[in-house]
């Protein structure tokens, strides 16, 4: 009985010590379109959560998830649960920016999705982007030790070059509004965005690119886009994982580039990183 109360005692003083480590992914899981055909999401679907579950990510943020897709997931992770709502009603209908969490590390405090325009607790459609877009956050706590941090999900527009800097800077300003107690913070999400944009390189004096931060050397491609097109290297990098200056340590960044029969399970490649956050 001793020694058992001595392990737990050494474990939790290496946790305050060393810090507690989370494994955070952002994955694109692209819509269910009929017009993938062989890409179709009927035929990926069980690769694509086979892959998430295989990595065991404390937190994943999905993009342009739709309901049925989400509730998939939901119901072949069984570790894990969501929070978000479709972008087109608030509720179920529309593309979602979900955040998957591992429920035996974490549980929710609070969570809230708003939309990336002027008016964003209304649906609605921001500057000059071509639809409605959105931010999923939520407050995590650890069941262990209690450690809180924030989770920011977004996908930003594909063609609104206005839209994608104002939904930068709106993101920017709601962390600052609501982060009053400065807990660590992770920003994931398809942004649309190359790393030589000035949204990404007004964000990237804000927080830390997750990627040029890494204690270890960033593994895989360095682009997270593939369009289903197996056969060409994967240059275009527009899915991110930022975090706040304080508190946290990259120690590992990778793009995972896995493949069945030669084809990927979604036409982006998940981002995924083991980050330490220390108090």
């Amino acid at each position: 009985m001793k020694n058992i109360v001595l392990t737990l005692c050494l474990s939790l003083f290496c946790a305050g010590l060393f810090g507690q480590t989370y494994r955070i992914m952002t994955y694109n899981i692209r819509y269910d379109n009929p017009n993938d055909g062989e890409n179709q999401w009927s035929n990926r679907k069980d690769f694509l959560s086979n892959q998430i579950a295989f990595n065991e990510p404390d937190v994943f943020g999905i993009q342009e998830g739709l309901h049925h897709q989400v509730t998939y997931l939901d119901s072949i992770l069984s570790n894990y649960k969501y929070v978000g709502v479709g972008r087109d009603d608030g509720k179920t209908k529309g593309e979602y920016s979900a955040i998957f969490y591992n429920t035996k590390t974490l549980k929710v405090v609070e969570h809230v999705t708003f939309w990336l325009s002027e008016t964003p607790n209304k649906i609605s459609v921001g500057w000059d982007a071509s639809m409605e877009r959105i931010c999923t956050y939520a407050l995590f706590k650890d069941v262990n030790n209690q450690q809180l941090f924030w989770v920011f999900n977004n996908h930003f527009d594909h063609i609104g070059k206005e839209a994608r800097l104002q939904s930068t800077k709106l993101i920017v300003k709601k962390i600052a509004s609501l982060n009053k107690k400065n807990y660590p913070v992770f920003v994931t999400g398809d942004l649309n965005l190359r790393p030589e944009s000035k949204p990404i390189q007004y964000l990237s004096k804000v927080m830390n690119d997750s990627r040029a931060i890494s204690e270890s050397k960033p593994f895989g491609p360095e682009g997270t886009m593939n369009g289903f097109k197996f056969e060409r290297p994967v240059t275009s990098r527009i899915d991110y994982i930022f975090t706040s200056k304080d508190h946290i340590k990259v120690k590992k960044y990778g793009v995972l580039s896995d493949s069945k029969d030669c084809r990927y399970p979604s036409d982006h490649l998940p981002v995924l990183i083991e980050a330490v956050i220390n108090d």
